[in-house]
């Protein structure tokens, strides 16, 4: 593909990952080449113009000419030293932090120098002098350069606009002002922009304790390809002609997003919106219908699976992800199975049960065969994990931590050990189907949950985790797992309840217990916990589809941007 064809195709290159800054980088290094506009030969030369600029402004100096060019430039152009352009340079103002003040004058420094631009957000005011403010004034026109930063940003440039007051610039950056100030000032910035030119300003450039500067010196010396003066006008206009063509395409392609997104969230909405008593079963499926049969048009982002795992929880834990079953054996005789388990075991249910009528704002409508309960109503038993040292070691008893807890699994792989004769044991080994709560933690990852579904009495648990363990024939601890996970779960089971102590969060065993879940009946959690399998397994196939979407779109926009690259220098070495 040519560089010809690659402009002329913007829009269907536009959905690649970050396709607008590659665009635009691509077109620079087009522009720094000779290759965004055509030569004009019956004009007089790069050579010949700037011998003429100089004759009337330092008639004593000669052009001096590089014996090896950094990369081929058309025959009308010139390889010349930076300082041949350069009406001057100077360093700028140095102040310490007392001197900003809301009256001083605009100060500029490097963070105001942004993709090639002088970026005006939160801008410093410094006292000055009359004489520093003349000094150190800025023109439109001038280019400012930052001369200390990391290596990959020393450099950096931007052209001075016209603005309404006075501007000054601080000691980092480097005032360049040029021999011609109405349009090589704009093509030099593109020089600086070039991930090309960069690379010759960092060989230039000195390296030291983490940071990189280049010095006046240093910037005089600098090879300058010059196109003549009509040219550079041309390029100019070309590339602020392209950039706008970039920006009207990144806005095009943000408002579909914006219109997407708001498709989605209001299909999700549609969805989990199941409170009002006038919400038919069949709006419902409708909803669904929609929604899952333009998955592949709808979810194009990894943030649009995010949300629509969420959502999945969320239908999950409303009774509203498979329908009920008359034939469901009732879930108050589930209750009360567990109960009769409980009280067989020591323990009395009634002590953890909350008064729903105290906690409205998180009740949502359930079927009418569910009922909401806490976790210490249906756990046979909620303790801590060993506070035993684990190590390193090669045998032992593996010792899983909160680190394990990923995403609603139990990552099995670890290193850590403790002995298998401690005195923990073996009342803390766990038994697959164990559920895991990381009770410590920062705030946001306090609370996270996990399937324990390794082998029985061969692993154990650090004393941040607390086990639960249910009857397996009366619940699915996968179904638990789920409503754990459910969007209500943390803003009203959690968050409440969170004690934040050494930079650390904590909910508590007690806490734990009285926490509530909606509840159904057995079989019907089975169904559930077959049907969020199911969709998470859509979901997985969704995300990989998009990353490989996005590379692929990746690969083509390089393949395409080095192709056209390759055959400008190969139409250059023929010319």
């Amino acid at each position: 593909m040519t560089h010809a064809e690659v402009l002329s195709r913007f829009e269907e290159m536009i959905e690649a990952p970050e396709a607008v800054s590659r665009l635009k980088a691509f077109i620079v290094d087009l522009a720094i080449r000779g290759r965004i506009v055509e030569q004009d030969f019956t004009q007089i030369s790069a050579s010949q113009w700037l011998a003429d600029v100089l004759r009337d402004k330092r008639p004593n100096e000669h052009l001096e000419q590089f014996n090896e060019m950094p990369y081929q430039i058309p025959k009308n152009w010139a390889w010349i030293p930076f300082c041949q352009v350069v009406e001057g340079m100077a360093n700028g103002i140095y102040k310490p932090e007392g001197f900003y003040a809301d009256d001083g004058v605009l100060c500029l420094r490097m963070y105001n120098i942004k993709d090639g631009q002088i970026n005006f957000d939160k801008p410093k005011r410094i006292r000055t002098t009359v004489e520093e403010r003349e000094s150190y004034e800025l023109r439109r026109g001038d280019i400012l350069v930052n001369r200390v930063n990391s290596k990959e940003l020393v450099g950096k440039a931007a052209v001075i606009p016209i603005h309404s007051e006075p501007l000054i610039f601080e000691s980092k950056n480097i005032r360049v002002r040029l021999v011609e100030t109405e349009t090589l000032p704009f093509f030099v910035n593109l020089l600086f922009r070039s991930s090309l030119y960069r690379a010759i300003i960092r060989d230039y450039a000195k390296q030291a304790c983490g940071q990189a500067t280049i010095n006046q010196s240093q910037l005089a010396t600098l090879p300058l390809p010059l196109p003549p003066l009509e040219e550079q006008q041309r390029i100019v206009a070309k590339v602020s002609l392209l950039f706008e063509m970039c920006s009207r395409l990144a806005d095009s392609q943000k408002e579909r997003e914006q219109r997407r997104d708001r498709l989605v969230a209001a299909s999700l909405h549609a969805l989990t919106d199941g409170q009002s008593e006038d919400r038919s079963a069949t709006s419902l499926q409708d909803s669904a219908r929609f929604y899952f049969s333009h998955l592949p048009r709808l979810v194009l982002r990894v943030d649009h699976v995010v949300k629509l795992r969420s959502t999945v929880l969320d239908l999950a834990a409303r009774g509203r992800l498979v329908p009920q079953c008359a034939t469901d054996e009732p879930v108050k005789n589930t209750l009360r199975k567990i109960s009769a388990r409980l009280e067989k075991l020591g323990s009395s249910p009634s002590q953890t049960k909350t008064d729903l009528s105290k906690q409205p704002e998180f009740l949502f409508t359930i079927p009418s065969t569910w009922s909401w309960v806490s976790l210490g109503e249906i756990a046979l038993s909620v303790c801590y994990g060993t506070s035993h040292k684990s190590e390193v070691l090669e045998d032992g008893v593996p010792v899983l931590a909160m680190g394990h807890i990923k995403d609603g699994s139990v990552d099995l792989n670890t290193e850590k050990k403790v002995p298998d004769d401690i005195e923990d044991l073996p009342a803390l080994y766990l038994k697959r189907y164990d559920l895991l709560y990381n009770r410590t933690n920062s705030a946001e990852l306090v609370g996270k949950t996990g399937i324990f579904l390794g082998e029985d009495d061969q692993y154990t648990f650090a004393s941040y985790l607390i086990r639960m363990r249910f009857a397996l024939d009366l619940v699915n601890p996968a179904y638990i797992n789920i409503a754990m996970n459910a969007p209500y779960f943390r803003p009203t089971q959690i968050v409440p309840h969170l004690k934040q102590q050494c930079g650390q969060a904590n909910v508590n065993g007690t806490k734990l217990k009285t926490m509530m879940i909606p509840f159904p009946p057995f079989e019907e959690q089975n169904r559930i916990v077959n049907k969020v399998k199911e969709l998470m397994k859509v979901c997985a196939e969704l995300e990989a589809q998009i990353g490989n979407t996005s590379r692929i779109r990746s690969s083509l926009l390089e393949a395409a941007l080095h192709d056209a690259l390759s055959a400008s220098r190969l139409e250059r070495a023929h010319a």
